[in-house]
């Protein structure tokens, strides 16, 4: 039978998970997957922020589990999170976060949630896991580049009086097609586990016609492909300027899963340590914090979403699908290596390397030079009051 104390302790840790869900859908996860739709005029504020917040909130459930056990148990070695660590924690990135969707900067949540857990877990006498912040930092690093390289690229080619549009966006949907197709979702393996929608096709599949997994999993991955071609492709032809957005809609309709999937962890992962005094199963974790993406979606993200979308660039179509191929696969890619990932570092950098391929037309640098010192900035703050909040609590109520 669960302790009175310990229920009430897990209690205030995850109504503190429930406020930092709360921070993140009104900024990371909620404005940043449609705001270049909204900056291309192809869906409204409003609009955005309802269909983000179901989206994200599938995410959460279908996604979660390898970021959500990223950050409860691998960020910091030799300790377990307690109840009161894992508030002090919780509390320090969501008041960050909420100061920026407050103020109009996107800060960078993967940054605070990060830079909280791992001062709060050497306060507690933990060493640190390099292993995994080598591999936490460098997607970081690399993401700017990566994103906005491939964005850049992308923007160019559609902009390239060389090619039409009505072939290249039915190309770009099937490369989108192919990473659809092996997106992991939960239960869709053998026992339980997860597995693509391409990988389950070829266990299916697998002896039939005595062919290999191999085989049917490349034939499962290029039959998705071929099929967004078909469907896009059909769009571009009936109308292009429509068939534009409808294309741009789906991909902030897939990023937004995506951002439920990753930003769910950062919630919520803090909590991991505690499930079994608590027994309660990570699935129903995973409910509560999609539950939280889900109300600051509603209520919290058209503010966001109207900043990223009207004061960081000028998008039209093109350069908005530019954007969000790249931050879709830098997403996934994230969710399946189990990282922790700022969703707002994705799509900015996606959206300055659009505009760069229009000239620089629409960008402000200056709020760039901003952005980029608060996600810093946040890094640094939260580590340190996440150690020096612990330290004080734990030496005033000797816990």
């Amino acid at each position: 039978m669960v302790a009175i104390g310990t229920l009430a302790t897990f209690a205030v840790a995850a109504l503190a998970s429930l406020f930092m869900a709360w921070a993140i859908g009104a900024g990371s996860s909620g404005s940043t997957p449609f705001a270049p739709a909204v900056g291309a005029n192809a869906i409204s504020v409003m609009r955005a922020g309802f269909i983000v917040g179901l989206l994200g909130f599938a995410g959460a459930f279908l996604q979660g589990a390898n970021v959500t056990n990223a950050v409860g148990t691998e960020l910091i070695g030799g300790v377990t999170l307690t109840a009161v660590a894992a508030v002090v924690a919780l509390l320090t990135a969501a008041v960050l976060v909420a100061l920026g969707v407050f103020t109009g900067y996107p800060i960078a949540t993967a940054f605070t949630v990060t830079g909280a857990v791992v001062g709060v877990g050497l306060a507690m006498g933990g060493v640190p896991a390099w292993a995994k912040y080598q591999q936490i930092l460098s997607l970081w690093i690399l993401t700017p580049f990566v994103g906005g390289g491939a964005s850049y690229a992308t923007a160019r080619t559609l902009r390239s009086n060389g090619t039409s549009e009505r072939v290249t966006v039915p190309i770009l949907a099937g490369i989108v097609g192919l990473l659809v197709a092996n997106m992991e979702f939960a239960s869709l393996g053998s026992n339980g586990s997860s597995a693509s929608v391409a990988r389950a096709a070829a266990l299916e599949l697998t002896g039939v016609v005595g062919i290999g997994e191999t085989v049917w999993f490349v034939a499962a991955s290029l039959f998705v492909g071929l099929i967004a071609v078909a469907i896009v492709g059909r769009w571009m032809a009936t109308d292009q300027t429509r068939g534009q957005r409808r294309f741009l809609l789906v991909l902030g309709g897939l990023v937004a899963f995506s951002a439920g999937g990753s930003q769910v962890g950062l919630a919520i992962g803090p909590l991991v340590p505690l499930l079994d005094a608590v027994t309660v199963p990570l699935p129903a974790l995973l409910v509560g914090g999609g539950v939280g993406l889900l109300a600051g979606s509603w209520t919290g993200a058209p503010r966001m979403i109207k900043a990223l979308a009207q004061d960081y660039s000028s998008l039209g179509p093109r350069r908005s699908i530019a954007a969000m191929i790249p931050s879709f696969a830098i997403a996934q890619t994230a969710v399946a290596l189990g990282v922790p990932v700022s969703f707002n570092e994705i799509i900015v950098s996606a959206i300055i390397g659009s505009g760069y391929a229009a000239g620089g037309s629409g960008v402000s640098g200056r709020k760039m030079l901003y952005t980029v010192l608060a996600w810093v900035g946040s890094l640094v703050l939260a580590f340190g009051l996440g150690y020096g909040v612990f330290t004080v609590v734990s030496t005033a109520f000797s816990v």
